[in-house]
């Protein structure tokens, strides 16, 4: 990912961090009068962030897939994609067992971090090559190949996001996001994960 699309990536998540305490430090204030948080409100207030999109990166790859044509010959397609893959962790997904919490302290088990989207930039993404075999002309093209050849694609830029480790930092990012929330309240953090 390239250093620009990162930076405007972490200026965008803060924005959204921000925006979200303001908001809901704007609707919470019968919450900053209590000495006390219930374990109830912190849920709630950590579920209103929802799916909590924290990460995504833009990935390219060249793809090539090959398809025999009978009785002989070949016919082929190079396809050069990029593809963006958004990764978080849903917080409508936390159980009242999620979060514990006591005095100025909580303990909350977030569920895994999960890829939420992801799809290829068709602006970007061409054809570089695409034949049969010299010796077979009057062989059409395959019309399905390309789809084929597109959703190969997007499996591999999905794979490669999870193997970069999309999903872990989707996580961490999340716990900042949530460690920034519950610091409005002066309640101090630490994070368990669930198993995916």
């Amino acid at each position: 990912m390239s250093r620009s699309k990162s930076g405007v990536l972490a200026v965008v998540v803060l924005l959204l961090v921000i925006a979200s305490v303001f908001l809901l430090r704007s609707g919470t204030r019968s919450l900053w009068r209590l000495r006390s948080l219930s374990t109830p409100a912190v849920i709630t207030q950590i579920r209103q962030l929802n799916q909590l999109a924290t990460v995504r990166f833009s990935i390219q790859r060249v793809v090539g897939l090959t398809e025999p044509k009978i009785p002989l010959g070949e016919e082929s397609i190079l396809l050069i994609v990029q593809g963006d893959v958004q990764a978080g962790v849903d917080l409508a997904d936390l159980r009242p067992e999620d979060v514990v919490v006591s005095d100025r302290q909580a303990l909350v088990q977030l569920p895994p971090a999960k890829v939420f989207t992801s799809y290829l930039d068709e602006s970007q993404t061409k054809i570089w090559d695409r034949h049969v075999t010299w010796w077979t002309p009057w062989v059409p093209f395959n019309p399905d190949l390309e789809h084929r050849a597109r959703q190969q694609a997007l499996d591999e830029i999905r794979k490669a996001a999870i193997n970069m480790g999309i999903l872990d930092r989707a996580g961490q990012n999340a716990e900042t996001a949530i460690r920034q929330l519950l610091a409005a309240f002066e309640v101090n953090v630490t994070f368990h994960h669930r198993g995916a």
